[in-house]
């Protein structure tokens, strides 16, 4: 829990997981005393916009599940319609009991889930979903399955086989990082890398960050537009000082206002990029 805690923002996520670890725990208190625990299903649904976090804590999870002894291993193993659909006959159902056979005993994290349904029924897609229902019945007490993807998408994911709506009724709803946890997240990043953000910079990038989120579509790409716009400014902080002699380590260090680019086109080339996304 220690680990989930450390991350910036995330407090509905954070109460909904101890709130789960809590549970996990008195279950098997209960079991070791021989009284009946309810057979409570540890699949879930990740619903939220990309880049914020659902994969950093299906990972979280999966070491807690092992940690309370619910799986062997606890590891994760990432996939999407890609990692499970193929495009002749016969294979697809192959490449999901692959894929469920590298994830036993630990947890299955599928991106995009509400991919695999289509209103095609000879798409392919849908017969990796029947695969999928089946393999998780049959390895039930060794496979935990993640899905994840845009709330609306996934809901409509899930109520399009009533297969999904028994084995996934556990939902977790992952918001938009606020500017100031956006700040966070730029702010760790330099943390982590030995920069350090003057005071004028971070007001700048303060208001990239507000404008971004007031017009923030669905797609918007949350810590991805941090970590972008991190390595874009370490970039042009380089260039602004590779000529200075001699190189302190100060001037190594800080990031200033001059390397933060101009607001209102930052805003507006993020802008476009998350249309052309949308459109694509």
């Amino acid at each position: 829990m220690d680990e989930l805690n450390e991350l910036i923002g995330l407090d509905n996520i954070k109460t909904s997981v101890k709130e789960l670890s809590n549970f996990l725990k008195v279950q098997k208190l209960r079991e070791e005393k021989g009284l009946k625990n309810v057979n409570n299903s540890l699949h879930s649904v990740f619903m939220g916009p990309p880049g914020t976090g659902k994969t950093t804590v299906a990972r979280l999870v999966s070491k807690i599940y092992k940690h309370l002894g619910y799986l062997e291993k606890g590891h994760l193993v990432e996939t999407d319609r890609t990692g499970m659909v193929a495009g002749y006959v016969g294979q697809t159902a192959l490449k999901v009991e692959e894929v469920i056979k590298t994830s036993l005993d630990g947890v299955l994290f599928i991106d995009e889930a509400y991919s695999l349904a289509k209103d095609n029924k000879k798409d392919f897609g849908n017969e990796a979903v029947e695969v999928l229902l089946k393999k998780m019945e049959d390895h039930r007490d060794q496979l935990v399955v993640i899905v994840a993807g845009y709330p609306d998408e996934m809901e409509e994911f899930i109520e399009s086989n009533p297969g999904l709506q028994s084995r996934f009724n556990r939902y977790f709803t992952f918001d938009h990082y606020k500017p100031k946890e956006l700040i966070g997240i730029f702010e760790l990043f330099c943390l982590k890398n030995d920069f350090v953000l003057a005071d004028e910079a971070k007001e700048k990038l303060e208001f990239i960050f507000d404008k971004l989120y007031e017009k923030r579509h669905k797609s918007f790409g949350n810590a991805r537009v941090a970590r972008n716009l991190f390595e874009k400014i370490i970039e042009y902080q380089a260039n602004r000082i590779v000529s200075i002699t001699p190189l302190t380590e100060e001037l190594l260090k800080t990031i200033v206002e001059d390397d933060i680019p101009p607001v209102n086109q930052t805003v507006d080339d993020y802008l476009r990029f998350q249309k052309d996304e949308e459109e694509s």
